[in-house]
């Protein structure tokens, strides 16, 4: 199983998360999903190049089939998110029919390939599986046609590369073989239950759990996805909600502009400072002037955690197939950074006589790219079994 290279991208509406395998040695990786134009007459030159890290000057030229328009060049990830006219996700979005998705995967995978061969300046990268995420519902209507596109050769052109010498370009060929697409939520329950490395069951308990049901709420940028696990099974009939912590984010920063005068690069810059805690709740409009906002976060993370907890009371209530579940498990990054706010309410819901107790394990924002990875893995060893019995019978 060591001797392929796997990559597995949770594609979140906030970051994309990546765990890459090469031959055993694992890489981890997370951008903002952010994207801008990049006009080669802006660029602020020239600089030292030792003074600039390449994970934060990505700018990529795409050649792909997956892409319709491949004229154009971007910033993506940090880079992005520090432009005046970065684009972020759109609510509700449709993630298979996006070129940003695109621009994004295939410029973090091409980063990954670049990291491991710092020497070179034309990069072919073979990856055996790729395993990417989408949203329930998106996942039953486009699975097949996200695999299509993301299967064959793409050719990632980093410019502006720091280090390197003029015209400073980086060129990655990124050969993709097989890909498996995962749903938000599952592939967070094969994280908790299986081990990464042997793929055996770690977690016997959840699995006997799951005989009389469980529910998983994923809660993301702007989806929230629901999915019920039955008999160690996903159960498919429950939707996903176009619902998550982006538009809290945007009254934040909105907020923040308006009455502290302090403007936020993008939804990234806050993230990070929710992610650190309370004591980073500053911003800094003037210099040497700080300002408390933990005013304008609070309430909002209270008012995303009521109506999380009633998405998850709705489900619960609603589906045929798992109700009589004895088990709720909250998990995705926006569910940890609100999980305070999340409890509060759950104790308020319980004092009502609607009793919801959740459960929020470990590591719960990397969840699905880690059952990604095992996604990945467990396709390969199919194929290989496949590959052996289609062999035997011609050879027999």
């Amino acid at each position: 199983m060591d001797k392929y290279n796997y990559f597995a991208v949770d594609i979140g509406n906030s970051w994309y998360k990546a765990l890459a395998s090469d031959k055993g040695i694992v890489s981890e990786y997370q951008i903002p999903n952010a994207i801008s134009l990049f006009d080669d007459e802006f660029f602020e030159k020239p600089y030292d190049d030792e003074d600039v890290l390449f994970e934060e000057n990505l700018i990529v030229e795409i050649k792909s089939q997956a892409i319709f328009d491949k004229r154009e060049i971007y910033y993506i990830g940090k880079a992005a998110a520090k432009q005046r006219d970065v684009s972020l996700t759109g609510f509700n979005n449709q993630k298979v029919d996006e070129d940003r998705t695109y621009v994004l995967l295939f410029g973090l995978a091409a980063y990954h390939a670049a990291v491991l061969n710092p020497e070179d300046t034309e990069i072919h990268y073979n990856i055996d599986q790729l395993a990417v995420s989408l949203p329930t519902t998106q996942y039953k209507e486009k699975k097949d046609k996200f695999k299509q596109r993301l299967l064959g050769t793409h050719t990632v052109i980093f410019q502006k590369v720091p280090g390197v010498p003029e015209p400073k370009e980086l060129v990655v060929k990124l050969h993709v073989k097989d890909v498996i697409v995962g749903a938000e939520g599952a592939c967070a329950y094969l994280s908790l239950t299986r081990d990464q490395e042997t793929l055996g069951i770690q977690d016997d308990t959840l699995v006997r759990d799951s005989r009389k049901g469980i529910i998983i709420g994923d809660l993301g940028g702007d989806s929230v996805d629901f999915v019920g696990i039955k008999n160690n099974k996903p159960v498919a009939s429950v939707e996903g909600k176009p619902f998550g912590i982006n538009q809290f984010l945007d009254n934040i920063i909105q907020k923040v502009s308006k009455n502290e005068l302090y403007k936020f690069d993008s939804r990234s810059e806050l993230e990070e400072k929710l992610i650190s805690g309370q004591s980073e709740w500053y911003v800094e409009p003037f210099a040497g002037v700080k300002k408390d906002i933990s005013k304008y976060i609070i309430p909002q993370l209270k008012s995303m955690a009521v109506k999380y907890l009633e998405h998850f009371d709705r489900v619960r209530s609603n589906s045929n197939e798992i109700k009589g579940a004895t088990k709720y498990i909250a998990v995705g990054g926006a569910a940890k950074l609100a999980k305070k706010q999340i409890q509060e309410s759950a104790v308020r819901w319980t004092e009502r006589g609607l009793r919801i107790e959740l459960l929020f394990p470990e590591d719960m924002e990397k969840l699905n790219v880690r059952g990604l990875m095992i996604l990945a893995k467990m396709n390969q060893i199919k194929k290989d079994q496949e590959s052996a019995i289609e062999f035997a019978s011609i050879k027999g």
